[in-house]
């Protein structure tokens, strides 16, 4: 049986920009449970706040990917689509 290679953070990143484009908004808490499940625990850390996040790997290469067009919202704790 062949090995699924290892999925990248550009990969989590698509991933991320689809489901906002799609739906409009994206939780913290939905795509780090997504992305634990489907891309790999090593795309996930606890801040120094306790929370779980993002690798810095993936928020970047998802930065670079939507160009300004995804906005956080710090109360939500989404993204969203602008």
């Amino acid at each position: 049986m062949e090995e699924t290679p290892e999925a990248t953070a550009q990969e989590v990143a698509e991933w991320m920009v689809k489901e906002i484009r799609f739906t409009g908004t994206l939780y913290q808490t939905a795509a780090i449970e997504y992305v634990k499940a489907n891309f790999g625990e090593q795309f996930v850390f606890v801040n120094e706040n306790g929370n779980a996040s993002l690798s810095k790997d993936v928020k970047k290469a998802f930065r670079k990917l939507h160009g300004g067009r995804i906005a956080w919202d710090r109360d939500g704790f989404l993204w969203a689509w602008t």
